[in-house]
Order: C-alpha cells, then sequence, then structure tokens
C-alpha cells in the first residue's frame, strides 16, 4: 500500500512574483521647514516617479496606527527589478525625509498538496526513487504544467480594493508543536479545511500569499484587499478557530492602510 514514508517531507511549491513591502514613516520636523514651493517641487517629483511604478506593480498605502505613515507594496518579476525600485526611490528628494521603520521581502507562492501526493504516488509506483535524476524530472514537469496553468496567481497585479492588511506568520515548531514534523497527509487535510473559510469570504477579500522562508525574518506573508477593512478582522477571527491556525500559526504585525494613487501623494504629506 502506498506511504509517504520515506519521501520527501515538504509539499511542492510554486514561486511567482517578487515582493518587497516598504514601511515608511516622515520625518515631520524637517519637512515642516521646508518652503512650501520647496515641498511642491519634491511631491510633484515624487507623484511623478510613482506614477511609472504604479504601471509596473507598485502601490501606495496611507497606514492607519503607529507603525509607518505610508506602506510602498511592489510586485515585480524578479528580485533584480525589486533592486532597481529600491535604487530609484533613493534617488527621490523626497526619500530624504522619510525612514523606514520596517520592510518585508518574500515571493507569491502557491502550496500545491494535492498535486505533490498525485505525483509522489505516480513515481513511488513506477519504482523511481526520491532525488534520483528520473524522480527531478517527473517533479520538474508537473511543475512546469502548472506554472502555466496558474500564471496569472503567480504574477497577480495588486488588486483594485481600496484597502490592505498585510501580516507575516509562522508555522509553529517548537517543543510541543511542529507543524514540520505532522505527516503530509495530516497536513493536507488541515490546509484543505483551512482553505475552505477563505474561499467563503471570495468576493469579498483577496488573498495574495508570498512565502519567505530564507528571504525575511518569517516564514509566508499575507496580503488581504478588500473593500472594507472590517471583513479583515472577520476572517481572521474565524480563521483563528481552524485547527491549523488555533495549534500551530503564529503571527507577526498586523499593517492596515488604504490606497493613494500616485497623483494624491501629496495629501500624506501635508502640513
Amino acid at each position: 500500500m502506498y506511504s509517504f514514508e520515506n519521501l520527501p517531507p515538504e509539499p511542492l511549491t510554486l514561486e511567482g512574483a517578487a515582493l518587497l513591502h516598504q514601511m515608511l514613516r516622515v520625518k515631520w520636523a524637517p519637512w515642516r521647514t521646508l518652503a512650501a514651493s520647496e515641498r511642491a517641487e519634491i511631491l510633484k517629483e515624487a507623484s511623478s516617479a510613482l506614477a511609472t511604478m504604479e504601471q509596473h506593480g507598485s502601490g501606495v498605502f496611507s497606514m492607519l496606527g503607529h507603525k509607518a505613515d505610508v506602506m510602498l507594496v511592489h510586485f515585480r518579476k524578479d528580485f533584480a527589478e525589486l533592486g532597481l525600485v529600491e535604487r530609484e526611490l533613493a534617488k527621490l528628494r523626497l526619500w530624504d525625509y522619510l525612514e523606514q521603520s520596517h520592510s518585508y521581502v518574500s515571493v507569491v507562492e502557491l502550496g500545491l498538496y494535492e498535486s505533490t501526493q498525485k505525483v509522489y504516488t505516480e513515481l513511488t509506483e513506477k519504482g523511481i526513487k526520491p532525488h534520483s535524476p528520473e524522480w527531478t524530472a517527473g517533479i520538474e514537469e508537473t511543475l512546469a504544467r502548472q506554472r502555466a496553468a496558474m500564471h496569472p496567481r503567480l504574477f497577480p497585479e495588486i488588486p483594485a480594493s481600496p484597502y490592505i492588511c498585510f501580516y507575516p506568520m509562522d508555522r509553529r515548531r517548537g517543543e510541543h508543536r511542529n507543524w514540520y514534523q505532522v505527516p503530509m497527509p495530516e497536513r493536507q487535510r488541515q490546509m484543505q479545511d483551512h482553505g475552505e473559510i477563505g474561499r467563503r469570504y471570495m468576493g469579498k477579500v483577496r488573498q495574495i500569499i508570498s512565502g519567505s522562508i530564507g528571504l525575511d525574518d518569517w516564514e509566508w506573508g499575507v496580503d488581504l484587499f478588500a473593500d472594507d477593512p472590517v471583513i479583515f478582522k472577520k476572517l481572521i477571527y474565524e480563521m483563528r478557530f481552524d485547527e491549523v491556525s488555533a495549534i500551530y500559526a503564529l503571527f507577526g504585525q498586523f499593517y492596515v492602510g488604504k490606497r493613494v494613487l500616485a497623483p494624491a501623494v501629496d495629501t500624506l504629506l501635508e502640513v
């Protein structure tokens, strides 16, 4: 009988767009000392640059709370392009009046628990050993098909909904509870149940999951987009009762804000 014993424990994943979140505070004291005409020139330059960035996958958000005044979110095809974004922003005169309170680097990730079980079963039944050249070729064939089918989800645009909620998260791996020691079929079951909750909010919330293991301090980043920020509370609260979240999830800081289009950036720095 087929078993996952002695097989790779990690599910297959697909990776897509590179993501950078930049949380910024305004240096209000030096900003206020500038003449109104100079502030206007600086904001005009910044607005023009941000308008160009918007066309390539960036968004500006006015943040609520003390953690940041502004959050810039960048979706790009790879990390090299994210580096270019950072350097272009650093050239702006406005950058002298901003300081980063936090940032987060990740890559859009789709987990393939169901496809993993199927391809592992097929390869094992053919007598192919894990990590052999034949095994690697079979895995890559599956991933190639999935990449083509999932391309729009792997390289999404920033949703048009005005509100954003971003937070990082881990799966617990402590002394008593360790997600990474749970057998794959059981992880798959729990993740399927978890996904059912999210699907009930389809049409109200758009969710983009990004992986950050080896890239930043947490394991995943989660972006939620909606027309009403209260829906973030309802969704996340309901998910707290879900088995995988209740037992294995750890959450970082939450950032909530509202989209501001580039031509209106000056409203964020009014004095």
